[in-house]
């Protein structure tokens, strides 16, 4: 909240993005060329970078097996990047809680708490794994996302000390770690009926997105979590000197996309210059282009005009910022001009 508590108050009287909470999802992204420990460092890396720009938190997010994904074990990356960081909020986008014993995530972000208290987010998501494969080793299968709203229920009881089992989780049992829902399919009723914020993307579907957020405020039930509903979309911004510029970071991502939907594996991000030569199937293709549309990209101003957009239409307290991209300056350059868009920093 440091960055909230440091603006201008008059700040709130001018545009809706400089009265909004901004944030950065980093999933780790592994880049062709470099090794994966190099992504987890990349990660803590843009973590200091982000603090130092204004944004309120940061998070890091739960793939199995994935080529192109080193962030596999969120709560031990969130301590490496609160360790090396003083007051940006930090958490996880999310643990995907149908893959663990709601006690050991419990315990696990209770000892985050505790070394790291007031700045640690507990935000939760319902995915069992990429393939079949994924699925085996861990144990799980598909259905076990049915029962996503009861294992929330449990992980909430264990800060609150309201298990039927007699166990107590240490050090978690009296902590506040705020929780958040991703809101993916069932996910925003299972916030509302749970009372906590929720986190709803993407923004290439935003008629979806806001029958999702209407359904979200209409059955919310306060709780001792939240008294009132709390929406944090989420999705890709892309900032520029030029649209051309802002465009040639979606590459990447946008080319690794087509390849899992065409290939069944997502790898690790090639440069621009490469997807820019690559020869597609008609079917790769496809795929591609759709991966480039329905973001917000461009320069300052026209971000700056989108996002206004978004925030009126959605009503959103909080934008969560997912974008990744092969090369790390320019994304960090994106990072400044979206925070000098929000009014995190003037530099």
């Amino acid at each position: 909240m440091s960055n909230q508590q440091s603006r201008d108050p008059h700040q709130a009287q001018g545009s809706r993005a400089e009265a909004t909470r901004f944030s950065v999802l980093d999933r780790s992204r592994t880049r062709e060329g470099h090794r994966m420990t190099e992504a987890l460092r990349d990660t803590v890396r843009l973590a200091q970078d982000l603090e130092k720009l204004g944004y309120h938190r940061i998070w890091v997010s739960e793939h199995h097996g994935v080529p192109g994904v080193a962030g596999s074990a969120p709560t031990v990356l969130a301590a490496a990047v609160a360790a090396a960081t003083r007051t940006i909020r930090v958490g996880t986008g999310g643990v995907m809680l149908p893959n663990h014993q709601p006690l050991v995530v419990a315990e696990q972000f209770g000892v985050l708490e505790s070394l790291f208290p007031g700045r640690i987010d507990m935000g939760l998501g319902r995915s069992v794994g990429f393939t079949d494969g994924v699925r085996s080793a861990l144990g799980r299968d598909k259905d076990d996302a049915e029962d996503f709203a009861a294992q929330l229920d449990e992980l909430l009881g264990w800060f609150r000390g309201t298990s039927p089992t007699g166990v107590h989780a240490r050090p978690t049992e009296g902590l506040t770690v705020p929780p958040f829902v991703l809101a993916l399919g069932e996910g925003a009723t299972i916030a509302a009926r749970a009372g906590l914020p929720m986190v709803i993307g993407d923004l290439r579907n935003r008629e979806k997105m806001r029958r999702g957020i209407d359904h979200y405020r209409a059955t919310f039930r306060p709780s001792v979590w939240a008294r009132e509903p709390y929406v944090v979309v989420s999705g890709t911004v892309a900032v520029a000197a030029s649209p051309q510029e802002a465009r040639r970071l979606l590459l990447p991502e946008a080319w690794s996309m087509a390849y899992s939907r065409t290939h069944g594996t997502f790898p690790p991000l090639p440069p621009a210059e490469r997807v820019e030569a690559l020869t597609m199937t008609a079917k790769e293709r496809g795929f591609y282009e759709a991966g480039l549309t329905g973001h917000i990209v461009g320069t300052e101003d026209q971000v700056a005009h989108e996002l206004e957009t978004l925030i009126k239409e959605t009503g959103a307290q909080e934008v969560l910022v997912t974008t990744s991209t092969y090369d790390r300056d320019a994304l960090l350059d994106s990072f400044r001009g979206l925070a000098r868009v929000a009014g995190l920093t003037t530099t």
